[in-house]
């Protein structure tokens, strides 16, 4: 595949061998019924992947979010991983990014009118929405990151597969990055391919639909990401993306992301000059990494600006020991999605047929 960036540790392998026993037994046990999965009445969507780390999943639940607020109460229901909390937690205005986990906090601060709670029993979590006195209104609850998480069966199950890591190609944990087998995809009723080049060919699209072999009653689609204008981390303000290249910009693209390859080429669609500090996925920065941040940017030539994800941006937010040089020329990189093909109308009813459908 085009711009593939798996990489397998063959030595692992064995260990991946033992991971997928395990795998197995527990999605037999819940075929057979000896696991219980609970559906529900209101309009459930699961948004999820089958590997490890990125492959966009908040920025389609924003996508969800948009098109579904127009005319229904929305909740967004996650996990909250690696926050610093436990138990049911509903989203407030003002609640602290570690007390929710940095992917809610983002989506709770661009659609305050959207319900976001976090509980790592999803069922759980679905009851509270569904009862409490202020959330009963709910309507559609999205639950991010889901796909395994069979306790609850959703009506709609959205796989969202990276085109540059496809579940055909990968391995099985710990060797490859896959949480479970990528036949498990027949769990889907719909497949979206993440991350496609913009340009990617009809014959493209056609080797994709080759490989995933799916079956008919899945529906397939593809998304790309578009970019906004840096916009100010601390302040206000915004750089368009094309004044990057015509000021000579020279970028450090600081991450803490599940896949920051793909940042770093996206970044340089748009800048000549980027030079990548790269921390694990969900990282909670510290004042180390404040004066790794001060140094690397100190030695870059001028003019000199930091650039950070969406996601980024809530836990680096709070960081005490970033100079002021470094601060004041610190932005985000706001992401979207745009669905490929002219096919942005027909996945968009297939959601909303579904909700009213469910409803």
């Amino acid at each position: 595949m085009e711009g593939n960036h798996i990489k397998i540790n063959e030595w692992l392998l064995p260990l991946s061998w033992l991971y997928g026993i395990g795998s197995d037994v527990r999605n037999l046990l819940f075929d057979m019924g000896i696991l219980a999965s609970k559906s529900y009445d209101i309009p459930v969507i699961s948004v999820g992947n089958l590997t490890v780390g990125g492959t966009g999943k908040t920025p389609h639940i924003e996508y969800l979010i948009r098109l579904l607020s127009k005319n229904y109460k929305v909740a967004v229901l996650s996990r909250g991983y690696k926050r610093r909390s436990s138990g049911y937690v509903l989203a407030q205005p003002d609640s602290p990014m570690k007390m929710i986990g940095d992917e809610p906090w983002q989506i709770k601060q661009k659609f305050p009118e959207t319900y976001v709670a976090v509980d790592s029993d999803r069922r759980h979590g679905i009851e509270k929405l569904t009862t409490d006195k202020e959330t009963r209104d709910v309507q559609v609850i999205l639950l991010d990151d889901a796909f395994q998480h069979r306790y609850v069966t959703p009506k709609l199950n959205i796989l969202l597969i990276d085109y540059h890591r496809m579940i055909t190609e990968d391995r099985l944990l710990p060797a490859g990055r896959l949480r479970e087998r990528a036949s498990n995809r027949i769990r889907a009723n719909m497949v979206i391919i993440t991350k496609c080049p913009r340009d990617l060919t009809p014959i493209g699209y056609r080797v994709v639909q080759q490989t995933l072999h799916l079956k008919p009653f899945q529906s397939l689609f593809f998304s790309t990401f578009k970019y906004k204008n840096l916009r100010k981390l601390f302040g206000s303000g915004e750089i368009p993306l094309e004044q990057l290249r015509k000021e000579n910009m020279h970028v450090l693209l600081v991450t803490g992301i599940g896949n920051p390859e793909q940042m770093e080429q996206d970044m340089r669609k748009f800048a000549q000059y980027v030079t990548s500090l790269a921390y694990p996925d969900h990282h909670y920065f510290t004042a180390k990494d404040a004066k790794e941040i001060n140094r690397v940017a100190q030695k870059m030539p001028k003019p000199m600006i930091v650039v950070t994800t969406e996601k980024d941006a809530a836990r680096l937010r709070n960081l005490k020991g970033l100079e002021n040089a470094v601060s004041d020329n610190t932005y985000v990189f706001p992401i979207e999605i745009e669905i490929l093909k002219d096919k942005e109308t027909t996945l968009n009813e297939q959601i909303i047929n579904y909700v009213q459908k469910d409803s």
